[in-house]
């Protein structure tokens, strides 16, 4: 059956409600073709949110944390530590016998001015920058060696015209800051899978940057694992063409590819350009919140049918594609609610705001029993 007329037929049956009860679990259903995961906030670890725990526990078989592994949660001061919620995330990854990822190592955001600063608040030299850079991941890295199978090392180096971004990093160190990074985790974890990740890697001039880059790491022996394309996307953009396109550039190059923060963004940008860079913000402006009671039944259809292409691509490069992780489990915790503008109701997860699966969720189910019929029996 055409996929569009199956996609209408399970709208008009199921009203926009799932069969997730009779379904196989998203896992189950991509078995044998790649994992699939979540972000996960520290309600949902704890055990404080009962209804996304149980879904994470059925739905994925690979965790990664939104928050409780960055610099500024995990080490907020100088000589100071705090692993309470990091160990919290990594025992529910190993009570549920998950593939748990450490987010992230090195990053332009959410890293406190401290790491930067020498006592008088001056820039660092680049020797004392490195060592702290070392402590840093030899310590979150060491403590947790063996049980986080996978790292993001270095998080969103790069410019929208593949230039690499003036971060404090690049300035003090300089460009191989991104290479000593890998290395010190490597130091840390020989085992441990270790990752670039970055948005909009889709896009032809930041996907040829990180192309530069990976190729410059790799002649100087760097140990890269593989790339994340984060995928943060909307309904039409960036297409699945250049989707593809991207995971079959950086497989040539010997890389295995995580799709490692997908959600499908419904509402109107507000900008010229569609990026994910979390220092972007907009004004408030009711046409930019068009649906703050409910998705209509029309977008839901959308949703689903973009899902679908989505999964259709990814399941097309089986081996390759090694996990591909949601950014959220659920609507209400989604970060696009107040990302660009503050408190926007958005729809991009596969799980509605009652935790209820979305025909977005069954649209996903389905591209499995085409693509992989024996996985999903």
């Amino acid at each position: 059956m055409h996929r569009s007329i199956w996609l209408v037929l399970v709208l008009l049956v199921f009203s926009g409600s799932a069969k997730a009860q009779s379904s196989p679990s998203l896992k189950d259903a991509y078995q044998g073709c790649f994992r699939v995961g979540a972000a996960l906030n520290s309600a949902q670890f704890t055990g404080q949110d009962q209804l996304e725990d149980a879904i994470i526990k059925t739905q994925f078989n690979s965790i990664t944390p939104e928050n409780v592994l960055k610099w500024g949660v995990i080490h907020p001061r100088p000589d100071s530590y705090d692993f309470t919620l990091a160990d919290k995330y990594v025992q529910f990854g190993d009570q549920n016998q998950m593939f748990i990822i450490g987010h992230n190592l090195v990053w332009h955001s959410q890293t406190p001015k401290w790491v930067f600063e020498d006592a008088n608040g001056k820039p660092l030299t680049r020797d004392v920058l490195l060592l702290r850079m070392r402590d840093h991941i030899n310590t979150v890295v060491g403590r947790y060696k063996g049980r986080i199978k996978g790292w993001d090392v270095v998080n969103e180096a790069l410019n929208e015209d593949g230039s690499l971004r003036q971060s404090p990093w690049l300035k003090i160190i300089g460009e191989d800051y991104i290479e000593q990074a890998f290395r010190f985790a490597h130091e840390a974890d020989p085992e441990a899978q270790l990752y670039y990740n970055d948005y909009s890697l889709e896009n032809e001039a930041k996907r040829k940057g990180a192309l530069q880059l990976v190729k410059k790491l790799q002649e100087n022996s760097v140990p890269l694992y593989g790339v994340g394309l984060q995928d943060h996307v909307s309904l039409d953009s960036p297409t699945t063409e250049q989707i593809d396109s991207t995971i079959n550039e950086f497989g040539k190059l010997g890389l295995k590819v995580m799709i490692t923060e997908l959600d499908v963004d419904v509402l109107p940008w507000p900008a010229k350009e569609q990026i994910a860079d979390v220092s972007l913000r907009a004004e408030a402006d009711p046409k930019l919140n068009p649906y703050p009671n409910g998705l209509p039944e029309a977008v839901q259809r959308a949703l689903a049918k973009r899902y679908a292409d989505l999964f259709a691509t990814y399941a097309n490069h089986c081996g390759l594609v090694t996990r591909v992780t949601f950014w959220g489990v659920a609507d209400k915790d989604s970060w696009k609610n107040d990302w660009p503008i503050k408190g926007r109701t958005n729809y991009p997860l596969l799980f509605d705001r009652q935790t209820k699966p979305k025909p977005a969720y069954d649209a996903v189910i389905h591209e499995a029993s085409i693509r992989l019929p024996s996985a999903t029996r």
